[in-house]
C-alpha cells in the first residue's frame, strides 16, 4: 500500500472504543491526523482510492452501523488556541476538547460559551450540529469557521451567513461531503454578563445571593444540571453511554402545538392546553421531545436488553455495555413510533447515523 510517511493508515480499527456509545464495527481504513496538511494528505489518499470519507471527532454525536465503516475514517486530533481577552476573539483547531475552551474562556471572563458548558466532543463537531443548550448556541458567537472544501482541496474562511445555521443543523451537516471544518472563531464579549434567558437554568440559580451570578457560577450550575441528568459523562455512571439528547425538539406550526396540547388535555395528560410545554422558535412552535417521550408511555429507565432510556433523563438512549446499534436503533423506532402514535409528532435523531437509514416513514 502506497501510503506517505505522514500518513500511518491502518486497517480494520474498531470503532466503537472511540465514540461515546462504545457501539459500532470497524473502520476499513483509519488514520488519525495532527495538522490541517494532514487533513488534505488524508483526503487525497482516499480519493486515489476511491473511497469513502468519514471525518470523526470525539464521537459523541455519531451512531455507527454494526458493520462499520467501508471506508477510510479520519480521526481529527488537531489542537491549538488562540485567546485574546482584549477584543473576545477566540480560535481554536478543530481537534481541541470542547469543554476544555469553554472552561478557559470562562475563567477568562469571555461571555458566549458558559451555558454549554459540559457538552462532550471537540470544536470542529460544534459548527456542524449548531450545538446548542440552556439558552445558548454556537450560531450565537460564531465569527468565522475555518474549512477545507473537499472537492477544490482549498481552505476557505466562512462567515455565519455562509454556515446557514439552524436549529441543531448548518450547511455542513447539510452537505456533509462538501467541507472538513479545520477551526472555529467565536466572538466572545470581554467582561460580559452570563446568559440567563433559560427558565430552568434561572431557576437553579434563584438562591444565588450576593453579586449577581458570574459566569463561574453558570457554568457549575449548568454542569451540575447535566450531571443531574447524566450529560456529563462520569465513570461509573449506569448512563454514560449515549449521545445525549438522541432526539431533537420537534418545532411544528401553531396549529400542530394547539392538537398536541388538545390531545394531552384528552388524555388527561395535563389539565389544560397551557400545561404542556412549548416556546417560540423560529419557523414554529417548538416541543419538548423528552415531555412527549414519557406522556407516550415511554418511561425513564426503560430497558430493552444491554440497552434502554437513561435513568435520569427520558431523551437520552443508552447503551449498557454487549450490546449492538441495531438493537439501540430498534428502542429508538419504538420510542419514536410510541411518540408518533399518541401526538401525531415525528421524531429526529439528534446524532448522525452512519451506515444505516432513519425510516422514511419516521421523518
Amino acid at each position: 500500500m502506497n501510503v506517505s510517511p505522514r500518513l500511518a493508515v491502518r486497517e480494520n480499527v474498531p470503532l466503537a472504543p472511540l465514540t461515546t456509545l462504545e457501539l459500532g464495527g470497524p473502520a476499513r481504513h483509519f488514520v488519525e491526523v495532527r495538522d490541517d496538511d494532514a487533513v488534505t494528505e488524508a483526503l487525497r489518499w482516499a480519493d486515489e482510492r476511491g473511497l469513502r470519507v468519514l471525518i470523526l471527532g470525539g464521537g459523541s454525536n455519531m451512531v455507527i452501523a454494526d458493520a462499520g465503516f467501508d471506508g477510510l475514517v479520519v480521526r481529527i486530533a488537531t489542537r491549538g488556541r488562540h485567546i485574546n481577552t482584549d477584543t473576545g476573539l477566540v480560535t481554536a483547531a478543530a481537534g481541541e476538547p470542547w469543554d476544555e475552551l469553554v472552561a478557559e474562556t470562562v475563567s477568562r471572563g469571555l461571555a458566549g460559551l458558559e451555558c454549554l458548558s459540559g457538552i462532550p466532543g471537540l470544536v470542529g463537531a460544534t459548527p456542524i450540529q449548531n450545538v446548542g443548550a440552556y439558552g445558548q448556541e454556537v450560531a450565537d458567537t460564531i465569527r468565522r469557521v475555518r474549512v477545507l472544501e473537499r472537492p477544490s482541496g482549498m481552505h476557505y474562511d466562512l462567515p455565519p451567513g455562509d454556515c446557514a445555521f439552524a436549529y441543531r443543523d448548518s450547511a455542513f451537516k447539510r452537505n456533509p461531503d462538501r467541507f472538513v471544518v479545520l477551526s472555529v472563531t467565536f466572538a466572545l464579549r470581554p467582561g460580559g454578563s452570563p446568559t440567563l434567558r433559560y427558565g430552568e437554568l434561572a431557576d437553579a440559580l434563584s438562591g444565588h445571593t450576593g453579586p449577581p451570578p458570574s459566569l463561574a457560577d453558570v457554568r457549575g450550575a449548568v454542569l451540575a444540571l447535566r450531571r443531574l441528568k447524566s450529560m456529563v459523562i462520569v465513570d461509573g455512571d449506569p448512563n454514560r453511554r449515549s449521545v445525549g439528547s438522541f432526539f431533537t425538539n420537534p418545532i411544528v406550526s401553531e396549529r400542530e402545538a394547539e392538537s398536541v396540547a388538545a390531545r394531552a388535555v384528552e388524555l388527561g395528560v395535563v389539565a389544560a392546553p397551557r400545561d404542556v410545554p412549548r416556546w417560540p422558535a423560529p419557523g414554529g412552535v417548538k416541543l419538548s421531545a423528552g415531555w412527549l417521550i414519557e406522556r407516550s408511555g415511554i418511561g425513564k429507565g426503560l430497558r430493552r436488553g444491554p440497552v434502554g432510556v437513561s435513568t435520569s433523563h427520558a431523551l437520552a438512549l443508552v447503551h449498557h455495555g454487549g450490546g449492538s446499534t441495531a438493537a439501540l436503533l430498534a428502542l429508538a423506532r419504538e420510542v419514536s413510533d410510541a411518540v408518533r402514535a399518541r401526538f401525531a409528532i415525528a421524531l429526529t435523531p439528534e446524532p448522525t447515523l452512519i451506515g444505516m437509514a432513519w425510516f422514511a416513514t419516521q421523518s
